[in-house]
């Protein structure tokens, strides 16, 4: 099996997660998806790259490499609604984002296989998640959790109209001191390329709530990009338009540079 992540420990109080960009699958599974679930067309395209200015700050990166489809670590073991109302895209999908099946008729996992995925890649995601932040409390005082995301800019079955280009989510506002909340804002609001929001149709998922804790010294926010701000074309094969990417990329650095120059009041 290949390694479930791959961390970068940095220097800074600063952790940048990206569970969604990997494409590797568990054992067997290829066999058993439909053709446009081995497309795998919800993957978040491109996150390292766009977060490679991270490591010449001295922000750690934790990078997952097995495809969301295998299991999502942006949801809770438990596989609890995030946005009750919503669809639910689930711990172990069944359906791409706009409804197609992922997998053929009758191989779609049951709850052992579910199971033994969440102890597989799930719980050593997590682990390595929550050490980390260990570590850099207990180094720094604090530590920052920045969890990276992108999504088609168009999903009907999950929103409504176009979604904002720059999506900041605090957990409306629990999961982080308001005065980082108002920095990242701040900054966001200096990009005249980009439309933002803070809270809106998404307000963080499971990283963002589960350990964004400001009381004991861990501050979470989430950003959820919409894949039209740096792809050439958002369909299938998904490329990159390198003027849009280098764009946005500055736009991360100015963000993660953000960040590095915020300190928690007291």
């Amino acid at each position: 099996m290949s390694p479930v992540f791959t961390l970068t420990p940095g220097s800074s109080p600063i952790l940048v997660t990206i569970p969604h960009a990997g494409t590797a699958l568990a054992p067997g599974m290829e066999a058993r998806m439909t053709v446009r679930g081995l497309r795998l067309p919800d993957t978040d395209w491109y996150m390292p790259d766009l977060y490679n200015g991270a490591a010449l700050r001295g922000v750690g990166v934790l990078t997952a490499h097995y495809s969301r489809y295998v299991v999502d670590l942006n949801r809770g073991a438990d596989d609890a609604a995030l946005y009750p109302g919503r669809p639910s895209t689930g711990l172990a999908p069944h359906l791409t984002f706009d409804g197609t099946p992922i997998y053929l008729e009758g191989e779609a996992p049951g709850g052992e296989e579910i199971a033994q995925r969440t102890e597989a890649y799930w719980r050593p995601y997590h682990d390595a998640v929550t050490a980390e932040l260990k570590r850099l409390r207990a180094k720094h005082g604090w530590a920052i959790l920045w969890d990276a995301h992108s999504i088609r800019s168009q999903v009907e079955r999950l929103f409504e109209g176009v979604l904002p280009d720059l999506n900041v989510g605090t957990n409306s506002g629990a999961s982080c001191a308001a005065s980082l909340s108002n920095a990242v804002m701040e900054q966001v609001g200096m990009s005249p390329d980009y439309t933002h929001v803070l809270n809106g149709r998404f307000r963080g998922g499971y990283t963002t709530r589960h350990y964004g804790t400001p009381g004991t010294g861990v501050h979470a926010v989430q950003l959820e990009i919409a894949q039209s701000t740096y792809l050439a074309s958002e369909d299938d094969p998904w490329p990159a338009d390198a003027t849009k990417s280098a764009r946005l990329r500055d736009a991360i650095n100015g963000l993660l540079d953000t960040l590095l120059s915020w300190t928690p009041e007291g």
